[in-house]
């Protein structure tokens, strides 16, 4: 109590003056002090902070990095592997391409890859396994592939590291990019798609090969679609393709314009085939030609679009062996590349070709061929054409094809349906007394 007194009330009236300035220093000193410790409190806690969040993104990018699909000493084996062409015995030093191709578990990419496979050229495929359509179709093709020592990797255009690793790996002498979002329809449905895979991708891959040493010659499809509106057929390269009837057509015209754009700046050798409507075995079930195959033997009713004015949809349908040559034919005249670094050096080629099979066939003939192979009859449910951006008739002119890469399709649709349809049958255990299927 005497202390609390002594502190309150001093014994020396004299000095209260000099004890009040005295209290308020203490005060003073001591909000200091506890201001000062605050303040080391708080780059206590943000350095905390700080190290937690370098912690976190250290081991998110670890976690990603080792759950990565791709990467490693036996990865890179694999690739160098898979990219290194066979030559055949008598053959000359330093034949054969590395070709590297994207969408290589689709459906034209397994057929390609196949080709150049048996032919002896080196080639690695990438594929994202979307869901698209079923996945298990593409694992089933990369299966093949690898029956035939064909390495896929599984990963997007899209992911600049990985195609960067896939550069410096193998010096790849071509690429083949068949990666896209299919379908004219589904852009309706996912329209974003189609920008991240039809041109951001495609932007992407084409960055990887203009920094790549040596620059690859780049063979890429582009589609019959880009002619959209357009009246006049048959479809030639000189007609105009600035009118596209659907998003799908967009994008591809686009990258048309993008291909040209990398042309003219980096010297990259650019070659873009426009596909009309390919068919065949290993095909995407999102296509007429399988749906109705399919909703045939299930009992199922199909849907026939028809034009205006009654008249029926006519499309210049393309087996796939046909389409593959084209594709075999432009790697092997496409012509070097002239940068290096990202740097032109001098012009390099560019073209584009039409790739069709010059005989365009209606959808009821479709049909009917399906239903004498199929030895079911079609329920046809016969509607106008919605305006989704479908075409009412495709017809290709391939002069410039045939001129520059001895492009001759020999398949006609009666016989590519045929092969369709016996590997439909194979693939899918359609078992034709008990009208079931076996891995459907």
């Amino acid at each position: 109590m005497r202390v609390l007194e002594d502190e309150l009330f001093p014994s020396t009236p004299g000095k209260v003056k000099v004890e009040r300035a005295g209290a308020m220093s203490r005060h003073l000193h001591r909000c200091f002090a506890s201001t000062g410790t605050m303040f080391l409190w708080a780059l206590f806690l943000v350095a905390m902070t700080a190290t937690y969040l370098s912690v976190h993104s250290f081991v998110d990018t670890s976690s990603r990095y080792f759950a990565a699909s791709w990467g490693g000493l036996h990865w890179e084996r694999q690739i160098r592997a898979s990219a290194s062409p066979r030559r055949p015995p008598g053959s000359a030093e330093g034949a054969g391409l590395s070709v590297l191709v994207t969408g290589a578990a689709g459906f034209v990419g397994t057929h390609c890859a196949l080709a150049l496979r048996r032919r002896g050229d080196g080639v690695v495929g990438i594929d994202n396994f979307n869901s698209y359509y079923d996945p298990s179709l593409k694992k089933a093709r990369r299966a093949l592939l690898g029956s035939h020592g064909v390495f896929v990797v599984e990963g997007d255009i899209n992911d600049g590291r990985l195609l960067a690793k896939l550069f410096d790996v193998v010096p790849f002498t071509h690429v083949l990019h068949l990666a896209a979002q299919a379908g004219v329809r589904y852009a309706m449905e996912n329209p974003a798609s189609y920008v991240h895979s039809n041109i951001a991708g495609l932007v992407s891959l084409l960055e990887a090969c203009k920094d790549a040493d040596p620059q690859p010659a780049i063979v890429w499809a582009s589609s019959s679609s880009v002619y959209g509106l357009n009246e006049r057929v048959p479809f030639s390269e000189a007609h105009r393709t600035d009118q596209p009837a659907s998003l799908y057509a967009a994008t591809k015209k686009a990258g048309e314009e993008i291909t040209h754009t990398y042309n003219h700046i980096y010297g990259l050798s650019v070659t873009g085939l426009r596909f009309f409507t390919v068919y065949g075995p290993w095909g995407r079930p999102d296509m007429a030609y399988f749906s109705f195959t399919r909703n045939i033997l299930q009992g199922k009713p199909i849907t026939v679009y028809r034009g205006r004015d009654h008249v029926d949809l006519a499309r210049d349908f393309t087996y796939v062996d046909d389409i593959v040559r084209g594709c075999l034919a432009s790697l092997d005249t496409a012509g070097r590349s002239t940068g290096t670094g990202g740097k032109k050096r001098g012009p390099a080629p560019y073209r584009i070709f039409n790739l069709g099979n010059t005989s365009p066939v209606t959808v009821p003939t479709l049909v009917s061929i399906l239903e004498r192979y199929l030895r079911v009859k079609a329920r046809k449910n016969v509607v106008e054409m919605p305006g989704n951006g479908d075409v009412p008739y495709t017809h290709a002119n391939i002069s410039l094809a045939r001129e520059q890469l001895g492009y001759k399709p020999t398949t006609s649709l009666e016989m590519g349906l045929k092969k369709f349809v016996r590997w439909y049958l194979s693939y899918y255990g359609y078992n034709r007394g008990t009208h079931t299927f076996r891995n459907s």
